[in-house]
């Protein structure tokens, strides 16, 4: 009779994070031109030095949704800045919808920071931060500029909140 060897089974790690969680990445830098603009804080990418489109989210800004009022000026002013513009993108990370959050620079100025001034865009709070944008937006506020010109404009993600997702076009 054969004799039965068991070898002891080998305990993989274990990761202390739920699938699909969030993992920090190192910071991207690099070139691309504005292929596509969805709406006032997305918009499509081709890296200048070759590879895949990519979607990102302009991130420490909330945009107007599409359907919500605000939202096709915002998408438009965007447009008219960066559209088919060669940019300078800052990948921070990925959002669970898989886009990149980035910093945008176009001619060395903040596209973010010049939304939020131009009243395009609200700083998106965060817990107890006003937002590295907060300070824009309070100038907008107080020149009334693009959605703070009217006193009950709603906050995009109470918007989404109440409406859910808009319609695709």
């Amino acid at each position: 009779m054969g004799l039965l060897v068991q070898t002891p089974a080998v305990a993989q790690p274990r990761s202390k994070e739920p699938p699909g969680a969030f993992r920090p990445q190192a910071p991207q830098v690099y070139e691309a031109r504005v292929t596509r603009v969805f709406d006032g804080d997305t918009l499509w990418v081709k890296p200048l030095e070759g590879g895949k489109y990519r979607k990102l989210r302009l991130d420490g800004l909330d945009a107007p949704e599409i359907c919500q009022t605000g939202g096709t000026a915002s998408r438009d002013a965007l447009a008219a800045r960066v559209l088919r513009q060669v940019v300078t993108v800052n990948e921070r990370q990925h959002d669970h919808y898989g886009r990149a959050l980035v910093h945008l620079t176009h001619r060395r100025e903040d596209v973010g920071a010049w939304l939020v001034l131009s009243g395009h865009a609200w700083a998106y709070h965060w817990r107890y931060s006003e937002g590295i944008y907060a300070g824009q937006e309070g100038k907008a506020r107080t020149q009334r500029k693009g959605v703070f010109a009217e006193s009950d404009a709603e906050v995009p993600r109470d918007f989404r909140r109440r409406h859910g997702p808009c319609p695709l076009p």
